[in-house]
């Protein structure tokens, strides 16, 4: 939700361009992530450490953009249920970046990243505020008032 402020509750001031930009830009990014690891691959070739190495760093960003990819896309549809969890995954998220690149690309495509999640939590808010004030009869700081001075006027 961080480039779209308050635009995502009733999908206005620029909405849809905002949402187009954030996928045009996670895309855009993910693309120059995927060169910036080509070239250091190449670089892994150009020093000779192995055919051993040069496989397990493959496999290393591949699992860590998979774990990255799943860690972000959940995040959108459901707060973390161990915090700690979520913080021990943050070096993995750290270097399988693509994969949370290409896991904000394909929620932006249907909506803002985390617009699920935050629109029932702000709906179920919605709820618990007209439950509270329809359950009041009234300003209680009134009443006291009004109270307070029919006891003055005898």
């Amino acid at each position: 939700m961080r480039f779209f402020g308050t635009t995502w509750v009733a999908h206005d001031g620029g909405y849809a361009a905002r949402r187009a930009a954030v996928a045009a830009g996670s895309l855009v990014t993910g693309l120059a992530a995927c060169f910036v690891l080509r070239f250091a691959y190449q670089g892994l070739e150009i020093a000779e450490v192995g055919s051993f190495v040069g496989m397990l760093v493959v496999v290393m960003f591949a699992v860590c953009g998979a774990i990255a990819f799943r860690a972000t896309w959940e995040g959108f549809t459901r707060r973390p249920a161990d915090p700690g969890r979520e913080e021990s995954l943050r070096g993995l998220r750290a270097i399988g970046f693509i994969g949370s690149l290409a896991a904000y690309f394909l929620r932006s495509l249907t909506e803002a990243p985390g617009e699920g999640l935050r629109r029932r939590e702000y709906e179920a808010a919605l709820v618990r505020y007209e439950r509270r004030r329809t359950a009041r009869t009234g300003n209680p700081a009134a009443r006291r008032a009004a109270k307070g001075a029919k006891r003055g006027h005898r």
